[in-house]
């Protein structure tokens, strides 16, 4: 199957609850949170210590989760927030997802 017609995740990384937030996309979502757990995955991430995956959604196309990605980044820190919480009311945030 095609790379594109595999779907993407779009996720948030954050280093505490309504930390430093991080947006990104991957085919691979376990392996790219590994990435980031173990500071190879972007520098950003590794100088703020940006360890828990908050957020994720699935996308039926990489260029979806691409485009979706860099709409994310454009808004406002608020929004984010917003979102990582409707999806995650209760404020627990693990580390051990993946």
């Amino acid at each position: 199957m095609d790379r594109e017609q595999q779907g993407g995740w779009v996720y948030i990384m954050s280093n505490r609850y309504r930390g430093t937030l991080y947006v990104g996309s991957t085919a691979d979502l376990p392996f790219r949170v590994s990435q980031h757990r173990t500071s190879t995955g972007s520098k950003f991430c590794a100088e703020h210590g940006l360890t828990r995956l908050v957020w994720a959604a699935f996308l039926p196309t990489a260029q979806e989760a691409l485009d979706h990605e860099k709409r994310l980044k454009r808004w406002h820190r608020a929004w984010k927030i917003e979102l990582i919480e409707k999806a995650n009311p209760t404020g627990a945030i693990s580390s051990t997802i993946f």
